[in-house]
């Protein structure tokens, strides 16, 4: 039996499949509390999965730190435990969007079930906005 051909060392390598891109996410979410953050929620838009932090990427919630006023808090706080339910409904989807990452080195994806977007509802809801490149002011 022959040996596999050799890779030429001269050709770049394949690129590697993006993780976050191949199969239905299935994982059990919380909040991030202090301290590492492997899979939680940060807030209504930010999630850690499996240590990798993830923006949604067709959405903008209230701020839960340093927020503008009390009532920004208390909806962006709504948002995070509405996203936490979302998430722990079942078997999710990460899409990729024009850019990977934001400046901030957050992964961009939008995060569907059955070819919905959760963030849509999410806005359904009152708890978020569409993503239009800047921050709405909740207050």
């Amino acid at each position: 039996m022959a040996d596999p051909p050799m890779a030429d060392p001269r050709l770049p390598e394949p690129p590697l499949a993006d993780p976050l891109l191949t199969d239905p996410v299935r994982a059990n979410f919380s909040t991030c509390g202090y301290g590492e953050r492997i899979t939680c929620v940060v807030d209504g838009d930010t999630i850690w999965l499996e240590r990798i932090k993830i923006r949604i990427a067709d959405i903008n919630t209230p701020e839960t730190f340093k927020p503008d006023c009390p009532a920004e808090k208390a909806l962006g706080d709504q948002a995070t435990v509405r996203l936490v339910q979302l998430l722990n409904q079942g078997p999710f989807d990460l899409r990729a969007v024009d850019r990977d990452e934001d400046r901030y080195g957050r992964k961009l994806r939008v995060i569907t079930r059955g070819g919905q977007s959760l963030g849509a509802e999410l806005v359904r809801e009152g708890l978020a906005e569409r993503w239009n490149g800047h921050r709405r002011n909740w207050c």
